[in-house]
Parts: C-alpha cells; structure tokens; sequence
C-alpha cells in the first residue's frame, strides 16, 4: 500500500475499514476521504481525484503544502540533527526562530520566546507564566473561544459541544464571560458591562492572573473582536494589574491582512500564544512575551522533550522567509477583499447567508434559516461542505451552532486556483438554497 500512488475502490475500503476497527470514534474526520499527496493549494486522494484545499490542514498551510523553501530548510535540517531536546543541548535554528519571532511581535519593550509542539501547550504555558509574574490565580476567557483540548486549556474553551462533553471537573478558578459578537446579540458595551459585572460577582481583578482572547474567534465562529473592545480591554488589564493573553493560534501568520491579527486593533498585549501556520505541518507552538513576564518562573519551571524541535524550527524560519519575501500578509488582504465580494453577492442571492464577516482571509459566512430568528442552519451548512467535497472542494466549518462556512486556503493560493474554489461554494449554496 505505501509505494501506490492510487487506489482501487476496494484499497480504499479497507483504509475505510482500517478507520472503523482501529481508530476511536473520539476523533472525528470532516471528509470521508484518505490524502495521499498535497502540493500548494491543492490535494489528491488515494484514488487520485484533485480537491482544492480552503482548509489548510485546519489554517495550518499559510504558506501552502510543500513549499519549495520549507521542504529545503527541513531536509538540510533533518541531514544535521533531529533532536537532542533543548533542555539537554540548544541547535541554532530555536534560536533563531526565537529572535525572528521576536522582533515580529507587537509587544512593548524586551521580549522572549519559548517553543512547545501544540496550541494547548503553548496556552498552558503562556497561562502558568502569568500566574508566575501576577502570583494571582485567576484566568478570564470568552464565550465561544478555543484554546485546546487538554484540561486547563479545554477549561478555557468557551464551547460545551463538541469538546468539553463529560470530561471534567475542570480546572478551577477559570471564569468566562461573552465574547462581543454583534450578530448574536453582544455588543463592545455589553461585553465590557459583563466583565464588570465578572467583578463584582464573581471574582476580584485583584485575583486575575490574565485575561486570554482570541482577535477573533475561530471555531467560534471567525468573529472579529471590535478594534474599540481591544482597546478598552487593554485598558482594563492595566488598570487592575491583568496580563493580556492573545491566542493568535489560528489568526496570526499573515491570515487576516496583518502579521498578527491584533496588530489591527493597535492593541500590544503582554503575552502571544503562536502554533499552527508557525511552522508549516511541523508540530511547533510558542508563547512570546516580555522578557520580564516571561522571566518570572524559575530555572526548570518551563519545558517540555520535544519542544521546539529542531526540524521544526528551521521550518518555522523558512516560514517567515516566505512570509516576508511574498508578502503572504498583503496577499491575504487581497484575497480577502475577492472572497468578500463574492460573499456578499451570495448574501444578496440567499436569505440562507445571515452574515459575513471577513479580516484578510480569514472569513466566516453564517447560515441561518430565517434572517429574523437567526436560527442556526447547522444541516444545511454540512450539506454545503458536503457538496462542495463531491464538487472537489474541501471546506471547513465552525461556530458554537456549527453554521458559520470558513475559509482557510494557503495565502499562496493562484487567483485561478481561488476563484475555482469559490465558484464551488457558490454552486453549492445555490443547490442547498434551492431546496430551503
């Protein structure tokens, strides 16, 4: 099976059956199909058939599968040295990828980073490091956010279905208030009226190690955060002593017009929390902050084996190569400004589009069977992606109703490429219209 380059129906039913009988139904796959090889903005499955890919491993592949100056960096890497855990030997490529990641970030004076391999580690960490500076014990969160699927970061997750079911008790001393999404009814003052209300109900500021939040939701539904929410978020962490947390996992690396997503609020926070595109498919994740947060907790308090490795990391220096010699977040902008376009011309079409929402390209349509109601059209939505898939288009949706269409293409996307993506969307919303 590992040397065919394709598959008979028959080859893929037993991968089928492979799924079934070994893999736990915890796990599950948005598309019923098995990947044998992916360049650029698109992917073919055993059986050979082409898809393009707005999924982008979940907004992993910024800068596209396979690019040229990723695979070289990782195969000069790999001939050098795989591992050696930074904790017994450092390598060059963590610290290099440290001082680029630095000077990247949008955060006040001296800065430091460290590298883990997962978003949720890289957000426990970034969590234990404000507890170290503050020596407070409390951690805020929104409604709706996504910080990972171990216990602390699953703690902070803001959405019960499908990830926290009956997996506690959870951590303690973790609160959440409403994340300002206008459409559904939360406006900037009424999330700040609510985070108030958080303390003087609830649980002091003076006990508040960090307030975490996504610049926008993304499996919350690819809702941007207000720029005049961030900034008077900003505010209130300073005024009572809170560390800001930016979980800029899914919305850093170019994907909303900007390096960093919160770069268009001109917030700086205190502490970023970066995975995903980081690294190109390499498992890598990080928290940068300031040096003198980042410094608080003692020799052998932070770490992790295969932290940072160091394939890992010359990959992640190759991504900011690609970053900054294709201009990838200037590119995302302009995609944007397609994607919205066509978008809104479908909301014009359909009353089955409630809303559009859009920075850079990352964007977000929600459907909804009544424009009045709101009422979420999760069935519909599936049916869409469902669609789009027969159509050889791989798509990926989220919201806490799971009705929001999202789109996580490589940047590098060719406009032909794009635009064939989007006329797939377009037929299929029609067809699931058509039937509404």
């Amino acid at each position: 099976m590992g040397t065919k380059q394709s598959a008979t129906d028959s080859d893929q039913a037993e991968l089928a059956e492979l799924r079934r009988r070994y893999i736990p139904r915890g796990i599950t796959t948005a598309h019923p199909m098995v990947a044998d090889r992916a360049s650029g903005a698109e992917l073919w499955d055993v059986a050979g058939r082409r898809y393009i890919d707005f999924a982008g491993g979940i907004g992993v592949m910024n800068v596209g599968h396979g690019h040229p100056h990723v695979m070289e960096a990782v195969r000069a890497q790999v001939e050098r040295v795989t591992h050696t855990s930074f904790q017994v030997v450092m390598y060059e490529s963590y610290l290099r990828l440290a001082e680029r990641l630095c000077a990247l970030s949008p955060i006040d004076g001296d800065k430091k980073a460290i590298f883990f391999s997962t978003g949720a580690e890289a957000v426990e960490n970034a969590v234990k490091i404000a507890r170290a500076h503050t020596d407070r014990p409390a951690v805020i969160s929104f409604q709706g956010g996504f910080h990972g699927r171990t216990l602390l970061a699953l703690s902070l997750t803001g959405s019960v279905v499908p990830y926290k079911q009956n997996f506690g008790p959870y951590a303690t001393e973790i609160y959440q208030v409403p994340f300002p999404y206008e459409y559904r009814g939360w406006s900037t003052e009424m999330a700040l009226a609510s985070l108030n209300d958080l303390f003087e109900s609830a649980v002091a500021p003076q006990r508040v190690a960090a307030i975490i939040i996504e610049p926008v939701l993304g499996e919350g539904g690819f809702v941007p955060a207000p720029a005049a929410f961030m900034r008077e978020l900003r505010a209130l962490t300073q005024r009572h002593g809170i560390l800001l947390i930016v979980d800029e996992i899914q919305s850093g690396f170019g994907r909303t017009g900007k390096f960093f997503a919160i770069e268009h609020s001109g917030v700086a926070p205190d502490l970023i929390t970066v995975a995903k595109s980081l690294a190109a498919g390499f498992p890598l994740s990080g928290v940068v902050g300031r040096a003198d947060i980042m410094d608080a907790p003692a020799p052998g308090g932070l770490g992790g084996t295969y932290g940072g490795n160091p394939v890992a990391c010359a990959a992640g220096l190759a991504v900011l190569d690609v970053m900054r010699d294709e201009k990838l977040p200037e590119r995302a902008a302009r995609i944007g400004s397609v994607i919205e376009e066509r978008m809104r011309t479908w909301a014009s079409e359909h009353t089955l589009v409630g809303d559009v929402r859009v920075l850079g390209a990352m964007a977000g349509m929600e459907l909804v069977r009544d424009r009045k109601t709101k009422t979420p059209a999760d069935t519909e939505t599936a049916q869409v992606l469902a669609l789009a898939r027969e159509k050889g288009l791989i798509l990926l949706r989220a919201g806490m109703h799971h009705n929001v269409i999202r789109t996580l293409m490589p940047l590098t996307i060719p406009d032909e490429v794009l635009d064939e993506g989007l006329d797939i969307i377009g037929s299929a919303l029609a067809e699931v219209a058509a039937k509404k």
